[in-house]
């Protein structure tokens, strides 16, 4: 338990240490007790966001009986943590920016301060198990530096480009992840999750950040629309160019331009078949499906569409729910469609009919495919841990038998530069 304990409250310094709103509240308590309408009014933010600010903030402040907030031990321990760094950044030479051996000392030094305040507040707790746990918080502080992003960026997404206004909600942060996506080259994912109740709506949002990028943010309403800073389009093409402009301003990527033109291109929007806009290598594809219309912009060559060289947007009932961007992240591998459909469908068809498959432990071969293919797809993806797309088709076919656990169908992917065979799934039926 003492662990747990000890790991919650490491946790909870590091995510203050990287967000500039909990440093500066930090800063202000370490200099006097303050009551909480005095932190609003230093500070310039709303009730509501102080109120999630101060929750996060954790064990690392106490609240006395005449109402105002000051530093509780590990508080203290967290600002000598700050001062400590601060202090050798003032007499290091300036650089143009850090160097991997610069974040490794200022890591170390984070961790010695906290190590030493955690000892002294916790005279009863095993030395040698705070100081077996430096190996493991060393790391997790170089992958919060190496990340270089706070929940600052997800809370300016959210009040600048959906324009959902968060002072009129409880924001409560939920559980959040930083990995490194090795299958991606080693880039750098963090995902931060909030929950935003207010009397009338109920919302869930995630926003994901990939190579210090913004890359996925999903709207879950889950009760009622969200209340917005902004009068909101009447129409969903009008709302689309609006948030495209607003992700361009806080993104400030150049490709963004490119896909602000094609848009002004469209003019309406019809429930059942919209033309491809193509300018150069960029295209648009606009799909409505009931109250479901999904903008989709990608980058195209030879023929060869990189859909996840791209960004989408989908709207419901004219709410953004998903923003998704992949064109920073992505490269094009190659252009080279050595094999057709037609092969590749061939391909597929006499490749399953000589594999062996294992079913919950149980190895089946003598597959059967039905005549007509359920789809055939060229849809670029990488090869190995890489960002670089290769023209890839994706096949499905049905089988003439179901077999145990429901499966009726098989995926095939399969390298067009190449002819590999490179994936095999069997899948059930949709419902």
């Amino acid at each position: 338990m003492a662990d747990s304990r000890e790991d919650e409250i490491y946790s909870t310094m590091f995510s203050s240490l990287k967000h500039p709103v909990r440093r500066k509240i930090l800063r202000m308590l370490g200099n006097k007790p303050m009551t909480f309408m005095e932190m609003v009014e230093e500070l310039g933010v709303s009730t509501p966001h102080l109120t999630y600010h101060l929750d996060s903030l954790g064990d690392l402040v106490s609240k006395l009986d005449n109402n105002q907030y000051k530093l509780s031990a590990f508080g203290l321990a967290t600002i000598n943590a700050m001062k400590g760094v601060e202090e050798v950044h003032e007499i290091e030479p300036k650089r143009h920016g850090p160097t991997f051996k610069w974040k490794t000392i200022s890591a170390a030094l984070i961790i010695a301060v906290v190590l030493l305040a955690g000892v002294a507040e916790l005279q009863s707790a095993n030395v040698n198990q705070v100081l077996a746990s430096k190996q493991s918080l060393l790391q997790e502080n170089q992958q919060l530096m190496s990340w270089g992003m706070g929940d600052d960026s997800a809370e300016r997404f959210i009040e600048n480009v959906t324009q959902i206004n968060t002072t009129n909600y409880s924001i409560s942060a939920l559980p959040s992840t930083l990995q490194y996506r090795t299958d991606f080259g080693g880039v750098t994912e963090g995902n931060i999750q909030y929950s935003l109740t207010s009397l009338t709506s109920n919302l869930k949002i995630a926003v994901r950040f990939r190579d210090n990028h913004f890359s996925r943010y999903e709207l879950d309403m889950i009760e009622s629309s969200p209340i917005f800073s902004q009068v909101q389009a009447d129409n969903v093409l009008q709302n689309a160019k609006n948030i495209l402009a607003n992700y361009k301003v806080y993104s400030g990527d150049a490709y963004l331009t490119n896909m602000s033109d094609l848009l002004a291109n469209v003019t309406s929007i019809n429930n059942t078949n919209n033309p491809d806009i193509v300018q150069g290598n960029m295209k648009l594809q606009i799909v409505v499906s009931g109250g479901t219309v999904n903008f989709n912009w990608m980058y195209t060559q030879n023929g060869i569409d990189y859909q996840a060289k791209g960004l989408q947007m989908t709207f419901q009932n004219n709410v953004l729910t998903i923003l998704q961007d992949g064109y920073f992240l992505f490269t094009v591998g190659n252009t080279n469609l050595a094999t057709s459909q037609e092969w590749a469908l061939n391909t597929a068809e006499t490749y399953v009919k000589t594999m062996t498959y294992t079913i919950e432990g149980q190895k089946v071969s003598g597959f059967n495919v039905v005549k007509e293919p359920l789809s055939v797809q060229l849809v670029p993806r990488p090869r190995g841990d890489s960002v670089a797309l290769i023209p890839y088709w994706y096949v499905e076919l049905g089988l003439t038998s179901i077999y145990a656990g429901g499966y009726n169908e098989v995926a095939i992917g399969i390298y067009a530069d190449t002819g590999q065979v490179a994936d095999v799934q069997l899948l059930t039926a949709s419902a």
